[in-house]
């Protein structure tokens, strides 16, 4: 049958199995909007309130249902409005594909109204990218990005497409399956590296199992809990990797890292064996590169090929998709007769003990005085049962949130890791509210995050998403005061914010329901109230104590012996 190549677009999104698409229009994109309308009953499309909103709400839909994230955009301005998201989707490796209208194929090149070169632009944030130059490889273009996107290291992928090819009519034919000679990612874990792998871990007498993104990714949670119980070994995760592992389980000692735990940190540092699994050392994991691990060798496991020995030097690389690395390894430890040393484990255990015993996450939450953030974040995993699905902004927040909200589940905890991204929580928290929309959805935000993409309670109304908002109001922009306490003694350049507006007005100003929470005695009742109002969007404006640090903290340079503590 011959179609535009607006109504083939849709026909591919329909042939992909895409349910949401989100998105704003404009001139270069409207024969697409008009065949989206046509086919409104299999394809929903949501009109957020600006583009960058477009790609943290795919981000967040993809991140809570390991599906492809989908995301549609004008030209120009809406192109450029987009990158943002899209570089946020590139660092947390989250499946994306972002169709981008550009005006037609005769006048690229020329500064056309709305023209830029997005495909340029995006090269160095995104998996691949795509201009479509004829209409007759528009389905195979789409079927390729769905691919690359979802498959390997997931990535954002982006479609660049002229006006002028969303016009023109061709015979419709969507491919069965894709081939691309030059992208095949290895899923199986090499033999011979599996098996030296399990020696090593036989070995070991201080051994952990640091544990990443990947892990969630893959969906190897499952495969993750049986093979660390059958060894035995203490495990902690990344920001990205939390919940892939069940956090009240005793073999847990918490996140590691800048802001990780007493235990995590110290077991990492004085470890002989790091098993490092679906993670890539980032800097704020390591600390100092210089100091990090320095009794320990490294067993990586990764899909990406790029990612083993680029910051740590590895010991025994293993490339292959997560799920399936941890099933042959528990197939090669079957194999055997011998175990990990019992005797040599309760001695590791010991000293993991002591660390733990310092409580490193206490604190002390007087009734009568300013409310802690920590204690909002606790009585939020009490009051949810620790089963909602918590999207959180950047910044001291974000921190509380990961290191105080227990997560026992993967895809639960939304976050913006990588990039570090002031604005993902709000969007991000209706992307994954689309997806469930019978679940708990709090977004975890602070004063001056939420004010980046505020605009989007707009987009919560028009869809009525009952996203409740935990906003822990400081007065300042948190982490940047953070740090200027401690290394800029004290001067608080540009971290203040002294003109914040009333969020309670504002919410009800977009007729949603807004709360001020400014006692502690009140916090639990309000959360008890607002996650009542299933069918409302609510913010609660916690007025929080305003010089409130995240502990622990390795400061930048140190190793992972060096932290701060409270």
């Amino acid at each position: 049958m011959e179609l535009t190549g607006a109504e083939i677009f849709v026909e591919c999104l329909k042939e992909e199995g895409v349910e949401t698409i989100f998105g704003y229009p404009g001139g270069a994109v409207l024969h697409i909007y008009d065949a989206l309308y046509k086919a409104q009953q299999d394809v929903t499309h949501i009109l957020v309130r600006h583009e960058q909103a477009a790609v943290h709400a795919a981000e967040g839909y993809a991140k809570a249902t390991n599906k492809p994230g989908v995301v549609l955009v004008t030209s120009g301005p809406g192109a450029t409005n987009a990158v943002t998201g899209i570089a946020d989707a590139y660092m947390d490796s989250v499946p994306l594909v972002v169709f981008t209208g550009q005006v037609p194929r005769a006048l690229i090149g020329n500064d056309a109204f709305q023209e830029v070169d997005i495909v340029g632009i995006t090269r160095p944030c995104v998996k691949h990218n795509f201009l479509v130059t004829d209409v007759k490889d528009l389905a195979t273009t789409i079927k390729k990005a769905f691919y690359i996107a979802s498959t390997g290291r997931p990535g954002p992928v982006l479609v660049d497409i002229p006006k002028d090819i969303t016009a023109t009519r061709c015979t419709f034919e969507y491919p069965k399956e894709i081939s691309i000679r030059s992208y095949n990612p290895t899923i199986k874990g090499n033999k011979r590296q599996v098996r030296r792998a399990i020696d090593l871990m036989l070995e070991a007498k201080r051994p952990i199992l640091y544990t990443g993104g990947g892990v969630v990714l893959s969906g190897a949670s499952k495969e993750l809990t049986a093979f660390t119980r059958e060894m035995g070994f203490p495990i902690t995760n990344t920001l990205m990797g939390l919940g892939a592992y069940p956090s009240m389980d005793p073999q847990f000692v918490g996140m590691l890292g800048m802001h990780g735990t007493y235990e995590a940190n110290n077991a990492m540092h004085e470890s002989d064996l790091v098993i490092a699994i679906g993670a890539r050392f980032d800097d704020r994991v390591t600390g100092n590169i210089e100091k990090f691990c320095p009794y320990a060798k490294i067993i990586h496991i990764d899909i990406d090929p790029a990612s083993i020995s680029k910051n740590v030097k590895v010991d025994v690389p293993i490339v292959g998709d997560v799920k399936h690395v941890l099933n042959e390894l528990i197939e090669e430890l079957h194999t055997r007769t011998e175990r990990p040393d019992k005797a040599v484990l309760a001695a590791w255990w010991q000293q993991i003990e002591e660390w733990r015993s310092a409580k490193c996450m206490k604190y002390t939450q007087d009734m009568e005085g300013a409310i802690r953030a920590q204690f909002v974040i606790e009585k939020l995993w009490e009051v949810t049962n620790g089963d909602a699905y918590v999207c959180s902004d950047v910044g001291q927040h974000q921190m509380w949130a990961a290191q105080y909200y227990k997560f026992s589940q993967p895809n639960r905890w939304i976050n913006s890791g990588g990039l570090g991204t002031m604005g993902f929580g709000l969007p991000s928290a209706m992307g994954v509210q689309l997806a469930y929309p019978d679940a708990t959805v709090a977004c975890v935000t602070g004063d001056g995050s939420i004010q980046m993409c505020i605009q989007e309670l707009a987009t919560c109304t028009q869809y009525r998403l009952p996203v409740k908002i935990i906003c822990l109001n400081n007065g300042y922009l948190g982490m940047v005061r953070q740090w200027q306490e401690f290394f800029y003694d004290k001067r608080y350049s540009m971290s203040y914010m002294d003109s914040l507006p009333d969020f309670v007005k504002l919410t009800e100003a977009y007729g949603h329901v807004g709360m001020r929470i400014e006692r502690p005695s009140d916090v639990e009742g309000a959360l008890k109230e607002a996650l009542a109002m299933k069918d409302r969007l609510v913010f609660m404006d916690f007025i929080t104590m305003q010089e409130n640090n995240v502990y622990p903290m390795v400061p930048a340079g140190a190793g992972h012996n060096e932290m701060l503590l409270l």
